[in-house]
Parts: C-alpha cells; sequence; structure tokens
C-alpha cells in the first residue's frame, strides 16, 4: 500500500446494532475498492473484518478490526465495530481513531437499542456522521418504515440522499438525489452501478425527496437560503458543497440505502465517504497533557511525533499486536518513542497499514492515518507514544466497570500454573474484564459485560493458550451486623503448669450506620487493664468479627466500647486479652439481634418500550425496587434497586425475555437486610457446608 497525505485519508466507523450488516458492508466495501478479489461473506466465516476463532464460528463480531480501502486516490480505514451490548466497549474505545460514523440501520428492524448507544458514542466524539439503510434486499424490508424509524429517534437532520429502486429481493438500486441520478448493480456484486436517468415510475418521488433535501442544505447557510428563495433551487455544485458542510457541522445526517449482503451501492458509499466525511485534520486539534498543562496538539505533519494507542490484541504467535493512530507528525518505520504513561522507551519496528489481521509493511505513517505493529514490550490500550523530548499524553476513553462476575478456577494444577499470566494477555486485550481475588469469599473472580463475554474469554483461554478453566456463580459477599445493644463481659482464665493465662474485659457493642463498618473506643480508667492491653482487646474484637456469627460472613457496622475489666500481674497478656475479647464479641452477639446484610445493585435496563410491563414484572419477582423510568425514541429505560443475588443469572432471562434486543448495566449500590427466610435458608447452607468441611478434614 502506497503512504497517504493527512488530506487523503478517512477514517470511518462502522456503527450499529448486532446484525446490521457491518461486517458485510465492509467486506462489500473492499471488494468494490479492488482491495479483495471476491466477495467474501460472513457465514462462510472468511471475512476480513472477523478473523478472530470466535467470531468466525459465531458469526458475530466481537473484537473491532480495521482494513484499509483505496479508493479514488484516497485511503479509507473503515472501523468494523461490535453491535452488541456485550461488546460494546470496544466500540466506545475504538471510535476514538474515527473521524466520522457511518450508523447502520436494518430495513426490516429500524433502529434498534444498540443503535442508540453507538449513536450516544458518536455524540461524545462529536463524529460527524451518515446513516445506512442496509438490507434492503431481505423479505420484509422497507426503506420507509426504516427512514419513519430514524426520524423518530434521531430527528430531521436525518433526511435522504438515496432512494431504493425495487424493494425486497427486487432491490437492485439507488436513486442519488443530489445529482439525480440512478444506478442499478448486476448480480455479480461487484458494487458498482450502472448510471442512467431515473426512472419514470420513480421520477415524482424522487423530486420531492429531492426538493425536502435542498431545503434541509439552504437551511443551515444564509447565503444558499437567500439563493434558494430566489431560484426555488439550488445548483448540484451548490448542494455538494452545502452538504459537505452540513455533514461536517453535524447539522445533516444523510440517510443513504444499500446491501452489504449483495453488494448494492458500495461505489455510492464510497463516494460519499470521500466528498463528504472529514479527513482528520477536518476535526481539529487533539487536547492532551504536556509537562502537567493541557495543551492542544494539531493533526498536522510538521507537528513532533504522537501517536495514541486505541486497541491491543493478544496473538499467540505474532504477540502483542498495537492499533494506533498518528495524532501529529510522520512516524517513520523503527522510530524509537517513549510511552507517556510510564516513561518507557518503544522502538517500532515493521510499522504498516492494517489489513484485518495482517499488516501491510509501509516506511511511514503520515498525521491522522491509522497503523499498526507488533511486539511493543509495554504499551496498552489507551497509552500515548510520543517523542521524548515533547511527550505528550492523550486521555484514555472511559468503560463502564463489568456488570456481572464470576468464579474462575482452572481444572488442573498445570492449568493452575499457566493461567494467571494467559488472562493477563486477555486483560491488555479486551479493557472491559477485571480479574481479582475476592478477599473475603478467596475466590478468584473474572467480570465482564456479561455471561457470554465471560465464556467467550473462558473459551479463548483453551483455544489460544491451552488453560482449561471452569467457571461457577460467584459466592455473594453476604456481611453480617446488629440491630440491638448488648452489655457482656468476657473472661479467659486458664491454669497450667507455670504461669497461667488470663484477661478479664466489659464491652458494649451497639449499631452504627450503614457503610461505617467498625467503631472501638476506650473508656476504661483507674486502671482496671492496664493500657498495653487495650490492643489486644481491639484486635480480638476485629478478628473474632471477620470470622462471623451467624453463618461466617464479616461483621460490620457496629461500635464497642470496653470500659471495665480486671488483670493478673502475672498471668495476664497480650494474648489472653485478645482471647477474652473474642468471648466477650460472642456473648455480645447472641443478644445483639444478630442478622444478615447482602449486596444491593443499581440496575439500569434498556429495553424497546413494549418490554416494559414484563421486565418491571421480572425486576419485582427479583424482590428489586423500582426507582425510575424514562422514555427516549422507542427505548424504556428502567431504573431499580436488585439484590446481587437474583441478578446472577439476569443476562440469559433478559435476552429470552427480550429476543436479546435489551440490555442492562449493573454496579454495587449499598448493604441492606437479608428478609428472614432468605436469611434462613443462607444460614443453614453455611452450616452445612461448614458441617462438611469438618468431616473432611476428621476424615483425612
Amino acid at each position: 500500500m502506497r503512504i497517504y497525505e493527512t488530506n487523503d485519508i478517512r477514517n470511518v466507523g462502522l456503527i450499529g446494532h448486532g446484525n446490521s450488516g457491518k461486517t458485510s458492508l465492509a467486506a462489500g466495501l473492499l471488494f468494490t475498492s479492488g482491495a479483495t478479489n471476491r466477495l467474501t461473506r460472513v457465514e462462510e466465516g472468511n471475512t476480513i473484518t472477523d478473523f478472530d476463532e470466535e467470531e468466525v464460528q459465531r458469526k458475530i463480531t466481537i473484537s473491532t478490526a480495521v482494513a484499509a480501502v483505496e479508493w479514488n486516490k484516497k485511503k479509507v480505514n473503515l472501523i468494523d465495530t461490535p453491535g452488541f451490548n456485550i461488546f460494546i466497549n470496544d466500540t466506545k474505545s475504538s471510535l476514538v481513531a474515527a473521524d466520522a460514523a457511518l450508523v447502520l440501520v436494518d430495513g426490516v428492524a429500524g433502529v434498534e437499542v444498540q443503535t442508540e448507544k453507538v449513536w450516544s458514542f458518536a455524540d461524545e466524539f462529536k463524529l460527524p456522521r451518515a446513516i445506512l439503510i442496509n438490507k434492503l434486499d431481505r423479505e420484509r424490508s422497507s426503506f420507509e418504515r426504516a427512514l419513519e424509524s430514524v426520524q423518530q429517534f434521531f430527528g430531521r437532520a436525518a433526511v435522504p440522499i438515496h432512494l431504493p429502486i425495487g424493494s425486497e429481493r427486487d432491490f437492485k438500486g439507488v436513486i442519488d438525489l443530489v445529482r439525480m441520478k440512478s444506478y442499478t448493480y448486476s448480480n455479480d456484486g461487484d458494487g458498482k452501478g450502472k448510471e442512467a436517468d431515473i426512472p419514470g415510475e420513480f421520477a415524482d418521488a424522487a423530486q420531492a425527496a429531492h426538493e425536502a433535501l435542498v431545503e434541509m442544505v439552504a437551511e443551515g447557510n444564509d447565503a444558499l437560503m437567500e439563493e434558494f428563495f430566489e431560484k426555488g433551487t439550488l445548483p448540484v455544485e451548490h448542494i455538494l458543497d452545502g452538504l459537505r458542510d452540513a455533514v461536517r457541522g453535524m447539522r445533516i445526517f444523510p440517510v443513504m440505502c444499500g446491501s452489504g449482503l449483495h453488494n448494492v451501492g458500495s461505489d455510492l458509499i464510497l463516494n460519499f465517504i470521500n466528498d463528504y466525511f472529514p479527513g482528520p485534520a477536518d476535526r481539529g486539534p487533539w487536547k492532551g497533557t504536556l509537562n502537567g498543562k493541557e495543551v492542544e496538539r494539531a493533526v498536522q505533519d510538521s507537528e513532533p511525533v504522537s501517536a495514541f494507542v486505541f486497541k491491543t490484541i493478544a496473538d499467540p504467535f505474532a504477540g502483542r499486536v498495537t492499533y494506533f493512530k498518528v495524532v501529529s507528525g510522520i512516524l517513520r518505520n523503527d522510530a524509537n518513542l517513549v510511552n507517556a504513561r510510564n516513561n518507557g522507551a518503544e522502538r517500532l519496528s515493521h510499522i504498516g497499514a492494517l489489513f484485518g489481521k495482517t499488516i501491510l509493511p509501509v516506511n511511514e505513517i503520515h498525521a491522522g492515518d491509522i497503523g499498526g505493529v507488533a511486539k511493543l514490550k509495554d504499551t496498552l490500550t489507551g497509552d500515548t507514544l510520543a517523542e521524548k523530548s515533547s511527550l505528550i499524553a492523550y486521555p484514555a476513553v472511559n468503560l463502564p466497570e463489568p456488570s456481572i462476575a464470576y468464579a474462575i478456577a482452572a481444572k488442573t494444577r498445570n492449568d493452575e500454573d499457566r493461567m494467571g499470566n494467559a488472562i493477563q494477555k486477555i486483560l491488555e486485550e479486551d479493557k472491559s474484564l477485571r480479574f481479582y481475588r475476592d478477599p473475603q469469599t478467596k475466590e478468584f473472580l473474572l467480570a465482564g459485560s456479561g455471561q457470554q463475554h465471560v465464556e467467550i474469554i473462558v473459551s479463548r483461554l483453551k483455544k489460544r493458550y491451552g488453560v482449561d478453566v471452569e467457571l461457577r456463580a460467584p459466592k455473594i459477599p453476604y456481611r453480617e451486623t446488629i440491630r440491638g445493644k448488648a452489655d457482656v463481659q468476657g473472661r479467659h482464665k486458664k491454669q497450667t503448669g507455670g504461669h497461667g493465662q488470663f484477661g478479664d474485659c466489659w464491652i458494649r457493642m451497639e449499631p452504627l450506620p450503614r457503610g461505617a463498618k467498625f467503631a472501638f473506643e476506650n473508656e476504661v480508667f483507674g486502671g482496671a487493664i492496664p493500657k498495653n492491653f487495650i490492643p489486644a482487646i481491639e484486635k480480638g474484637i476485629v478478628e473474632a468479627a471477620e470470622k462471623g456469627y451467624l453463618a461466617g460472613y464479616p461483621v460490620v457496622d457496629f461500635k464497642v466500647v470496653v470500659y471495665d475489666g480486671s488483670y493478673h500481674d502475672v498471668d495476664s497478656s497480650e494474648m489472653s486479652f485478645k482471647l477474652a475479647a473474642r468471648k466477650a464479641f460472642k456473648a455480645a452477639m447472641e443478644s445483639a439481634k444478630p442478622a444478615l446484610l447482602e449486596p444491593i445493585m443499581n440496575v439500569e435496563v434498556q429495553a424497546p418500550v413494549e418490554y416494559a410491563g414484563d421486565l418491571m414484572g421480572d425486576l419485582n419477582g427479583r424482590r428489586g425496587r423500582i426507582s425510575g423510568m424514562d422514555t427516549k425514541g422507542g427505548t424504556q429505560i428502567i431504573r431499580a434497586q436488585v439484590p446481587m443475588a437474583e441478578m446472577l443469572n439476569y443476562q440469559n432471562d433478559l435476552i429470552s425475555m427480550t429476543q436479546g434486543r435489551a440490555s442492562f448495566t449493573m454496579e454495587f449500590d449499598h448493604y441492606d437486610f437479608v428478609p428472614q427466610l432468605q436469611a434462613e435458608k443462607i444460614i443453614a447452607a453455611a452450616k452445612a457446608a461448614k458441617s462438611g468441611e469438618e468431616e473432611e478434614e476428621d476424615a483425612g
């Protein structure tokens, strides 16, 4: 691939709900541009941008891929992103590299839940965008119905610049409403239309749509508006200029039509990208931090070299593969740069343009272009590489915390030895994962965006690294507390040969507000207990609280005041008073109305409005409390507080209830009391587990 200047580069994110046809469209654009010699298909598992084993097997996009095409002397970097909720964080972190977005909408389903989500990402990054109503060759597809859905969600700024010729199986061409020409496509799928005048049966509809487009273009430009009022229309060249400005200023979101599967309209889409979408420099400078101050860096070759890493792939053969966007300067092969996060030196050998899993070698990459390199030492997603003399750092993309965690355990000792290293490599690749050890349950937890997300990681561990693990629902981190007060004595006395053991303390115990954890006060006076033994009493209480009383869960949100006691000059020791404190703690728990606490999660569900009633009923059935509702377009947003114990299988249940059209997020909010019936079951299960462990120890 040849080298391109900044003005001749287009970086376009292909975004939309899962199964809206992004990967098929990318395959069509690659074939039409001549980048591939045949039209590859998702169902055959041979597309350029879905190359991961899991993607080929499941026939969905799991991870963002980039493929460069050359069209009319410009380079277009196609950023093919995931569309399903559990992988949507990868879409957000990759869009930072885009300068515009092409939003795909299914011609049958219209705007779906994740279409809105990715639209909000484009808003956040201030990306100019266009909309492609795709799959118009499918049965029950309708351009008119899909357009109505688009305008309902995104407003009248979503204005058609195309009309379809034919529908469903007879969809064979596109009318260009700017130039007022028709383009029909042959069955060979080359994506290059045959230009002709608009067929008579479409002339009236095309003229009406053309006039509506011209009026929208003129609205945002005083000079064009004046010309429009004077002449009643605009010449083509003025429409082109006005539409280009309106697209880049995000005043208009043009709506196109096509079919990625049969490659209808691909040439018009590529023309649109070249003519209307901005180049990297048109978007303005990037903001970063240099020497502790916020600065702006222009996207120009003349600036010092800097590059932002937007994705990392852990390849078991090639090692770590880094995707970056050159923000400024000209990045040359074998350049020596510094990582702004850790000040580590990196040598970028064998840089290249991205083409799916392949890196096409180039000698240099100009400002605004996207590239890849393998085997960097310690550079990860979100890092900035720059010249040492001008070490700028660009901000990483903020991603939400994972919504669900599963316990993960190696199946064999050999797997256990290799599991940590393999998971670490996958964590480098997927920034929406977390891997940690629960200090209470002692389990290793793998947290992700949903059950399928975590299951795919488990599959990758086995296929890529030969590590076999099993998943279990995590243990719920219950807590114990008290509802009442207690005033008790703890006395430890033991006489053996030589020195004995003696400790005696009186304590008061009372509840604290939720989240206060533990407080300890010393009110002993008159030397009833020497001061040097007071810390031992506190330590004894803390250790006893960690082991729990009802079901072995830590006791929290309580206060202990030691106010009296006695000691022996010879037999008293720190250990004696620690043991006395443990006895006092146990006695206090017996009479202070002990109770179980459970974690309560803030849950937000987004789903089509028609499912709202069923979803609220389901959340109520999970002991949830609905805290709020909003409607946005056709999407219902339901907010609730639900016990964590009731949410472990929610992902699968939500998919079943909504045919996969809903998504949810979940994060910890607070602890609250477990209802008596559930508490009795939890305590009984804990005692049975403890009894079983003791029997195993006795047998051993």
